[in-house]
């Protein structure tokens, strides 16, 4: 991309629309170049690169698709948005998952691609400069409260420090307890909207038939006990950054109005009438596989690829263990101030015990476990007997251990015992059944259909 003018090809067949993109993308400060059809676009983009592409879905002869898959076997980066008419948004996110960027949906306004681009443009910048600090990550990253002497973790705060200039919409991964809701706040903190709120809402904490008007808010009178209109943490988050944790068990219907929120920056409060547009950054965690939502058919393919713009995954601490000393430390000076506690120090043989341990709860365990022994521990430095770590469950070696499944027992006959065990465990609890199974509230629900077992009673 040239320091002053970014260069877009513009492919369309319509004459008077192929014209007006051209004269109107100069006019925002962009040199564009257009071509009639895929075939002339090949040849163009044969003679000089483009900083980024538009096409048109619908072309004579070489299909949309067909020229973004010829495109990407020569370039895999450059960004290529799609156009395409409303009836045909399957297709559009076909052709993301083919490797497009993103998509505007016809008829669009000029301020709405121009914004698609920019974001667009952003994004490649950043994914470029991270992949040159993957080459050579020669910078020590430091943020409050995160604790990274680790490659790894190194890695995620370099990527945290580009996206962060950035408005670009953030896909943070990772397990649960690894500290999504650190690295989201860290890039608000240090974005351009760090003066502005940081609101955070977690999808599990709150019962769906009230998770729309968390989000969106809702009007005087929208359902029984309505006295009074509040805003919701969209509106609360103008200006700044929402922070959605869990984003993989937002309900469908949720699903939708987010779509509509990223692709147009407007919504209606629950049982209102005026459209309200939000100035709002979104950051987005989970400790799902999205994909394998996707093939579930819980979670909407096109609201997956906006939320996908830059995606920051945070290793598991088992995999970075280089990083359990800085967090032991971390926490033991926190916890021994808090509580006034002479144990300011850790012992070799106590510091070798907690590195070599598995953490399956990642580092929320680390504190919890440290917290603990501060809190039990009565001289001035922690040792093995102040540390209480939860037991690995045992595999038995012998007997039916050599069967994948309890003997005489089905793999549909295991699962809806597994199934019914955790939700007798949960009290009927359908959220602490879904963690405690590794699935999500509606993989649940639809597990219980098929087993014919009525939905427990609605969560309080």
């Amino acid at each position: 991309m040239t320091p002053d003018k970014p260069s877009i090809l513009i492919v369309e067949d319509e004459a008077k629309m192929r014209r007006l993109l051209e004269l109107q993308l100069g006019d925002e400060g962009f040199v564009a170049q257009t071509a009639p059809d895929a075939e002339a676009g090949l040849q163009m983009l044969g003679k000089q690169p483009y900083d980024l592409i538009v096409t048109d879905f619908k072309l004579p002869g070489m299909s949309g698709l067909e020229f973004l898959q010829a495109v990407r076997r020569t370039d895999a980066n450059v960004p290529v948005i799609i156009m395409t008419a409303y009836g045909t948004v399957e297709s559009a996110v076909e052709a993301m998952k083919a490797g497009a960027n993103d998509y505007v949906l016809k008829p669009f306004s000029l301020a709405e691609l121009v914004l698609v681009i920019r974001k667009e443009l952003g994004a490649q910048q950043l994914r470029e400069e991270n992949r040159t600090l993957r080459e050579a990550l020669g910078v020590k990253y430091k943020y409050d409260n995160i604790v990274a002497d680790s490659t790894k973790m190194q890695a995620v705060l370099a990527l945290v420090e580009r996206v962060a200039r950035s408005n670009a919409t953030v896909l943070i991964g990772g397990e649960s307890g690894v500290g999504k809701d650190l690295v989201a706040r860290a890039i608000h903190q240090h974005s351009q909207r760090a003066a502005g709120p940081f609101v955070k809402i977690n999808s599990t904490a709150i019962p769906e038939t009230l998770l729309e008007s968390e989000l969106f808010g809702y009007e005087k009178g929208a359902f029984s006990g309505a006295t009074t209109s509040k805003p919701g943490k969209f509106e609360l988050a103008d200006k700044g950054t929402l922070f959605l944790d869990e984003i993989g068990d937002v309900p469908p219907a949720i699903q939708v109005k987010l779509l509509r929120v990223l692709q147009e920056r407007e919504f209606e409060r629950l049982g209102g009438t005026k459209t309200l547009k939000v100035d709002v950054r979104l950051i987005a965690a989970t400790n799902r596989d999205l994909r394998a939502a996707l093939e579930e058919g819980t979670f909407r393919e096109d609201l997956y690829y906006r939320l996908n713009v830059v995606a920051i995954d945070i290793p598991p601490l088992r995999d970075r263990k280089e990083d359990v000393p800085g967090l032991v430390n971390f926490f033991l000076q926190k916890f021994a101030r808090e509580m006034e506690k002479p144990a300011h120090t850790i012992t070799p043989e106590a510091m070798k015990l907690l590195v070599d341990f598995h953490w399956p709860g990642n580092v929320r365990e680390v504190e919890n476990v440290i917290q603990r022994a501060v809190t039990l521990s009565s001289g001035s430095a922690l040792d093995v007997s102040d540390i209480q770590l939860d037991a690995p469950v045992a595999r038995s070696n012998s007997g039916a251990s050599s069967h994948v499944l309890p003997p005489g027992m089905t793999l549909d006959q295991w699962e809806e015992e597994a199934i019914r065990e955790a939700l007798r465990q949960a009290n009927g609890n359908k959220s602490q059944a879904a963690r405690a199974l590794g699935l999500s509230r509606n993989a649940l629900r639809y597990r219980l259909s098929k087993m014919g077992v009525p939905d427990p009673e609605p969560e309080t």
